[in-house]
């Protein structure tokens, strides 16, 4: 075969080559994986909300919503706590403090016999209250209708008796002394507010809800408040310092004995 016919024959053999491929159905080429791909990570389940009594006992360093469906129980009984879902030694004082009254093993742990208690406490509201246990010293009320501090009591306690006598006087205005301390009348929590003020207790007038939490709860040894919705007064050094019977008395501070101590919140005054 000569050049020429060599040189024809190769082309057309080309040509031939490029229509066969250009008539060949086309394949999509894939290449390998190079590696294997990890699967989608797992999604944790949500966590189950933690009703009170899902897991017992509740103790010192749990935290969650069953913990704050307590700290709000033992605020409905009376035993004001924050309810922060934290239990920690505040809400562990707070639950021994209600076992002892609740006449209950003082452990600072919720089982499940507690639960029920406490359940039944705050679901009656402010628990059985009356007057506080004797002071170590008792006031006296003089003829002009003004308190005296006894000999030997606390610094706080004389300031707070100072203080009653500067409004035992002043009229009863609903809503009075809730602005600022300085006013021409004083309801009844007002007249609270503005005694605790002036022992440097409080910064601020309190309602009778507020005064449901102030403090401790339970008697003080000196001074006890009483609170509830409708009604707010406090016994210092064995003696009464309260709206309710001021029209008849002609002033704030009364003897113990002249009214019922039943259903109120009891709360007294940390060290008081």
């Amino acid at each position: 075969m000569d050049g020429m016919n060599f040189l024809t024959h190769r082309s057309r053999a080309i040509a031939a080559l490029v229509v066969a491929l250009a008539a060949a159905p086309a394949h999509a080429q894939t290449e390998a994986p190079t590696g294997t791909t990890p699967p989608p990570a797992a999604t944790a389940p949500p966590a189950k909300p933690q009703h009170l009594g899902d897991r017992l006992p509740l103790r010192q360093g749990m935290r969650g919503k069953d913990v704050t469906e307590l700290q709000k129980l033992l605020t409905r009984a009376g035993y004001a706590t924050a309810a922060d879902g934290d239990f920690g030694p505040g809400t562990a004082t707070t639950l021994g403090q209600w076992e002892t009254i609740a006449k209950r093993r003082s452990d600072g742990v919720l089982n499940s016999a507690d639960l029920s208690a406490l359940r039944t406490a705050a679901a009656q509201g402010p628990p059985p209250s009356e007057p506080p246990p004797p002071a170590p010293a008792i006031a006296t009320i003089t003829a002009a209708g003004k308190a005296v501090a006894p000999a030997g009591a606390p610094d706080a306690v004389v300031a707070m008796i100072a203080a009653g006598n500067r409004i035992a006087k002043k009229p009863y205005i609903y809503g009075g002394g809730h602005q600022s301390f300085t006013d021409k009348g004083y309801d009844c929590s007002a007249s609270v507010s503005y005694v605790l003020h002036g022992a440097g207790l409080l910064d601020y007038p309190l309602d009778s809800t507020g005064l449901e939490s102030f403090g401790e709860p339970s008697y003080g040894q000196w001074v006890t408040i009483y609170a509830n919705a409708g009604h707010a007064f406090m016994v210092i050094a064995g003696i009464r310092f309260d709206t309710s019977g001021q029209r008849q008395a002609g002033t704030r501070w009364q003897p113990l004995t002249t009214r019922s101590y039943d259903g109120f919140y009891v709360r007294h005054p940390t060290d008081l």
